[in-house]
């Protein structure tokens, strides 16, 4: 068998960090040997530096917890380690830039699930579903960085999960005007109940930041390739509320949209059940074999039946139908720390793998 590729966690003690130590337990094709960390978690092993923070319902995988967390700051030992790198660290928007560009001039690749450069023009934003073909700007920014090897790949924000997917597979009808309210879980502000008692019985009206990057990042996803930076699609025009809501694990979108064309609702329907792509195509290790699941039941999707669809990879779509002031209306769902964080970048990663641009070092 191929011998697993070495994988480097930056940030590896947050939320999103245990996350995707969780996931890559038992991984095919990367094998975890290095956490890295703030420098007041250096020095200590894994299971020290978390203490009693482990935030994932499963057990800390035997693996990692003797590992002694590296100082994240330390890029050059960090990456002599690896073949490349998740982010997942925890710093100013600034200091993550910088210290994902400094990783990457070492030539080694950065997967990331932070929103830093998600608007850097030649960084690719990719669910793998969707736009793969945004990898070709790698190349670009290769050129600018001065590496071979090393670049920086990140994956869209949690919110969009759960109705971005839906206007991908209706590209067809011409998707014109969307109007979306996401009921966002408290993890996705890194926080179980424990840690945020005041979100019991509770809904807040406000997560900051959350409404411009669900406008936009969908333009950049349904955007293309053009003289090696991506551009941003014009439609649809989309305009969003983001409440929190006391819910553990699980984003719901409620969504109208206007259409071009005048399509019915089985060929919406069937179309949501027919959208694949590469991840599917090539059954990467992570990819959900129905991404797009559709259920009849009015009640459904709702979170406690239905946000571990596929692994917690999947996206679950429910209550379609005709709107008297838009076309139509659908719920949407998704898991926002699996599919919304470290389940996409890892399928990111199983897709950058399996189109050449990670190897062993």
């Amino acid at each position: 068998m191929e011998q697993k590729l070495k994988v480097g966690i930056l940030g590896a003690t947050g939320m999103v960090g245990q996350r995707f130590i969780s996931l890559l337990e038992n991984h095919p094709w990367f094998e975890v040997v290095t956490v890295a960390a703030s420098p007041r978690s250096a020095g200590k092993t894994y299971e020290e530096a978390v203490g009693d923070r482990w935030k994932m319902d499963t057990p800390m995988p035997e693996a990692v917890r003797k590992l002694v967390v590296l100082n994240v700051n330390e890029v050059e030992k960090v990456a002599s380690t690896v073949d490349f790198v998740f982010s997942a660290v925890d710093m100013s928007k600034d200091e993550i830039r910088a210290i994902e560009e400094a990783y990457a001039k070492t030539e080694t690749p950065v997967v990331s699930n932070n929103s830093a450069h998600r608007w850097t023009p030649d960084v690719p934003m990719v669910v793998p579903e969707i736009n793969v073909e945004h990898f070709d700007v790698i190349a670009d920014q290769r050129k600018r960085l001065g590496t071979t090897r090393g670049f920086i790949a990140v994956k869209p924000n949690c919110s969009i999960q759960s109705y971005a997917p839906c206007l991908a597979a209706w590209k067809e009808f011409g998707p014109k005007e969307v109007v979306a309210t996401t009921y966002q879980a408290i993890s996705g502000a890194g926080k179980t109940f424990r840690d945020w008692p005041e979100m019991v019985e509770n809904v807040i009206p406000y997560i900051g930041g959350e409404e411009e990057k669900s406008e936009q990042e969908p333009l950049r996803i349904l955007g293309k390739v053009e003289d090696g930076q991506i551009l941003k699609a014009e439609l649809p025009k989309i305009t969003c509320q983001c409440i929190r809501v006391p819910v553990l694990n699980g984003h719901t979108a409620a969504v109208f949209v206007k259409f071009r064309k005048d399509p019915s609702k089985e060929e919406l329907v069937q179309a949501l059940k027919d959208f694949q792509g590469i991840p599917q195509k090539l059954a990467l290790p992570s990819a959900p074999k129905q991404f797009i699941q559709y259920l009849e039941d009015d009640s459904r999707p709702q979170v406690s039946e239905d946000v571990d669809y596929e692994k917690g990879m999947g996206v679950s779509v429910g209550r379609l139908r005709k709107d008297t002031v838009y076309d139509y209306k659908f719920i949407g769902l998704s898991h926002n720390t699996v599919r919304g964080a470290a389940g996409g970048a890892v399928l990111c990663a199983e897709t950058l793998k399996a189109q050449g641009y990670i190897a062993r070092k």
